[in-house]
């Protein structure tokens, strides 16, 4: 590890290895470290303070690991920790130092997508809660209506694999249902959730065919290759041996490879890492 400076990936569990599995896929050859807190997982309904507590941990355990830059592949941990991260915490790292969040990314683009300028945005309830898409969208496309839904039942729900099972139809039905009837000009969908990926078929299906549904990976991908150009002193400092590496908080280390694989789409062999 001493020679690598790996591209970090941080998520509360699995579902960053849907942004992973893009970033992997347009920026091949780098060196790359995913990092999962199952161990604390979910983050979704806990409050900003735990929130952030948990990611700034997590964040220093891929420094340590010399990662240079860690990107925050999970909405709930970008809406309540990335701010603190970049403004407070960072003060006393290496200032070459850098940790990015999939909000901002996000919000740069999703007025792209929209005919009618009205969109619903899907995500856990700290997601929701902390305003974040409301605010970054507003910068970048202040004439968008924006229509938010708390889903908090979809990620235990992919978690546990029940996701593509006829028991998560109903939970689907009805989340979608409460965002539709917000407005019937919403036009574009946002899964505001990394997890969300997963189950976007079954999505779609509940949805009017004429209503686009975006998730964030190739939109994340895309941006982390425009930072690179832009910043040619970190892409000079990340190394490029193609390798791959998988880290959970859980002990039960089998449990998370065989959910990975499913995030990854492709075998997953993680390591154990203790908190603390």
């Amino acid at each position: 590890m001493v020679n690598k400076q790996p591209i970090g990936i941080f998520d509360s569990g699995y579902g960053g290895l849907t942004v992973f599995r893009s970033i992997a896929d347009q920026l091949p050859g780098y060196d790359y470290i995913y990092l999962g807190d199952n161990a604390r997982a979910p983050y979704g309904n806990r409050s900003f303070k735990t929130i952030h507590q948990y990611t700034w941990e997590c964040v220093q355990i891929l420094f340590k690991m010399g990662c240079p830059l860690v990107i925050l592949a999970c909405n709930t941990a970008s809406a309540k920790a990335l701010r603190t991260i970049q403004q407070q915490d960072l003060k006393g790292e290496d200032p070459a130092k850098r940790v990015l969040g999939v909000i901002r990314p996000t919000a740069e683009v999703i007025g792209n997508y929209t005919e009618t300028r009205e969109i619903g945005v899907l995500g856990t309830r700290g997601t929701v809660q902390s305003g974040s898409y409301l605010i970054e969208i507003n910068k970048f496309f202040p004439d968008l209506k924006i229509y938010q839904q708390a889903c908090p039942l979809w990620v235990p729900l992919i978690e546990n694999g029940e996701h593509d099972k006829p028991g998560a139809d109903y939970f689907v039905k009805s989340y979608l249902d409460q965002v539709m009837a917000q407005s019937a000009n919403i036009d574009t969908i946002l899964l505001a959730c990394t997890h969300y990926p997963l189950m976007q078929k079954k999505i779609e299906a509940y949805l009017p065919q004429n209503i686009k549904v975006v998730a964030q990976g190739d939109i994340v991908a895309k941006s982390l290759i425009d930072y690179l150009q832009r910043h040619p002193e970190m892409e000079k400092r990340l190394t490029k041996n193609n390798t791959r590496q998988f880290f959970t908080t859980s002990d039960d280390t089998p449990d998370f490879d065989h959910h990975a694989s499913l995030f990854f789409s492709e075998a997953v062999r993680s390591e154990f890492v203790p908190l603390g």
